[in-house]
């Protein structure tokens, strides 16, 4: 990777270099002991072409744009040359699969090449993901399709540009081959074009690569991993602190709880929360069956596999994630004297998410500050008003910026906040308006009036109000129906909707020229089409 015919950009691979890896070399599927990862390359394909790439983040990284064009980027990208420093290997890791211990997981088909040192001397991992099996695969092929590596390429970067900690997605690489998926595990399986997305993040450590060692009591090694994790992503901590790992646990409690919030701010749920998808950096990561809020349904998930118990739905998010750091504490118990500090740290996670998502949801309504004696049961009847009919979460909070009150005193609240007034300015966001009754309309207006009245204690003017709310509440999200419709065309080589989306996604906050149908509800004919309602996690 680099610009032109200069000296290509540096790689290193600390992490094969620093933790104990897989003394063995052959490459099947196998239980790996007493290491962090396996030596793996990835797999040779047919004929890798760059169909769609991060432009920003190609030059954050410090690499040519013209680069990216040229077929060894290609080759690069799509696993079939590595570059000097690179040491591809496999990750060794377990987790929580929907509550229940899954024994060793891994990197089934992803590959770490290696890490790429910026000129700022920051590190970030590069990562392919379906660049073929490992022998952490078990008895997958470690490949991917086109479909899934479309929804994971403009996820993580629509993520970034929504303000929502994430791993970034550099590349999407069409292999020239094709692959036999189920996508729902149905018995209707058929090929599809394969596919492979270069992933970048500080780091690729998860919740499992720790619990996989404490599991096997292989203390030592998690001492070794706790202790490289810290030196280096967790840079701003003392080294010579004799509380280090009680401050990093923190630290990693207090990030999962930012990262929870930003997901309920947009309306993002992940799908499947399993502690393997955790990542210990506190960002989004594995992008599956995934999905975004439509209609505000706090016990929605995307995921078929979760249908029946919606484990993982949008609002038990924050419970989930809690309970995942609890497994995660459970597993750094060994190396703790005690659990008071482990304690300390999951306390932490609790009333970190309470004030961060008090605080985010005064910024959505454009309040100045969070206050708990008037605001707490605003919110919650705003709550109950979303679930009365099917209301587009994100329409909604955009709707609710619009509402002019600079003229309005006090006392003629009333007078603004008809039953046909409430149809005609949120008619964007209701689903169904025949299903708007005369209840929805007592209701809704009751909340209207209790919220209008808390804008004017603030006395803020119009357009600041607006302004705080339009950088909190997105007009763009990546709707499944929109990923679907890019995904139907790049699948007959049409790859125009792909990179449409991807500059949309760019400026999720503001209005852009001819792009009004993205902001719109989700079409009727989406509603319970495959792919663009609920998942599989071969989605």
């Amino acid at each position: 990777m680099g610009i032109g015919s200069k000296p290509l950009t540096v790689f290193e691979s600390r992490f094969v270099d620093t933790l104990p890896g897989d003394i063995h070399t052959h490459n099947r599927s196998r239980q790996v002991q007493g290491a962090c990862y396996s030596l793996v390359n990835p797999t040779r394909v047919a004929n890798p072409v760059v169909v769609a790439f991060s432009d920003d983040l190609t030059e954050f990284l410090g690499l040519d744009l013209e680069w990216m064009k040229t077929k060894q980027a290609s080759a690069v990208l799509g696993g079939n040359e590595l570059l000097t420093g690179m040491k591809p290997y496999a990750a060794c890791y377990g987790g929580h699969q929907f509550g229940n211990w899954a024994g060793q997981l891994g990197d089934g088909r992803a590959i770490n090449l290696g890490e790429l040192i910026t000129s700022d001397a920051q590190r970030w991992t590069i990562q392919l993901k379906g660049a073929g099996p490992t022998p952490f695969s078990r008895s997958g092929d470690g490949l991917a399709v086109l479909r899934s590596s479309v929804r994971e390429f403009l996820c993580s970067e629509a993520m970034h540009y929504l303000g929502v900690p994430t791993t970034r997605a550099l590349s999407l690489v069409l292999t020239g081959e094709q692959v036999v998926r189920d996508m729902f595990y149905n018995g209707h399986a058929r090929e599809e074009p394969g596919a492979v997305v270069c992933r970048v993040a500080p780091t690729f450590v998860r919740f499992g690569n720790f619990e996989i060692l404490a599991e096997r009591r292989e203390f030592e090694i998690l001492r070794q991993l706790v202790d490289y994790t810290i030196a280096n992503n967790f840079p701003e901590l003392d080294p010579k602190s004799s509380t280090i790992y009680e401050e990093w646990f923190r630290d990693v409690c207090e990030r999962t709880a930012t990262m929870i919030v930003h997901w309920m701010r947009v309306g993002f749920v992940h799908g499947v929360m399993n502690t393997d998808n955790m990542s210990i950096l506190g960002q989004t990561i594995d992008y599956g069956p995934y999905g975004w809020l439509e209609g505000y349904e706090p016990d929605w998930t995307p995921n078929t596999t979760d249908a029946s118990h919606h484990r993982y739905a949008f609002g038990k998010q924050p419970q989930v994630a809690h309970w995942n750091l609890l497994q995660l504490a459970n597993a750094l118990w060994p190396l703790f004297e005690n659990e008071r500090a482990l304690q300390a740290g999951l306390d932490r996670y609790v009333e970190c998410f309470r004030s961060s998502y008090n605080a985010m949801m005064a910024t959505k309504l454009g309040l100045l500050e969070f206050d708990d004696s008037r605001d707490a049961a605003l919110i919650e009847q705003l709550d109950n008003v979303l679930q009365l009919v099917e209301t587009d979460m994100t329409i909604f909070y955009r709707r609710l910026a619009q509402i002019e009150l600079d003229r309005v005193e006090a006392e003629h609240l009333k007078d603004i906040v008809s039953d046909a007034w409430i149809r005609v300015h949120f008619a964007e966001a209701y689903y169904s308006p025949s299903r708007v009754t005369s209840e929805v309309l007592s209701q809704t207006r009751s909340w209207l009036q209790m919220y209008l009245a808390r804008l004017i204690q603030d006395n803020r003017c119009d357009l600041d109000r607006k302004s705080q709310m339009d950088l909190a509440n997105p007009l763009f999200v990546l709707r499944n129906y929109m990923a679907q419709e890019a995904i139907d065309l790049a699948e007959q080589g049409d790859f125009s909707e792909v990179n449409r989306l991807f500059e949309l996604l760019k400026h999720p906050y503001r209005t852009q020229p001819l792009m009004e149908r993205y902001s719109q509800k989700r079409p009727e004919w989406a509603r319970n089409r495959p792919g663009c309602s609920m998942l599989s996690c071969s989605s």
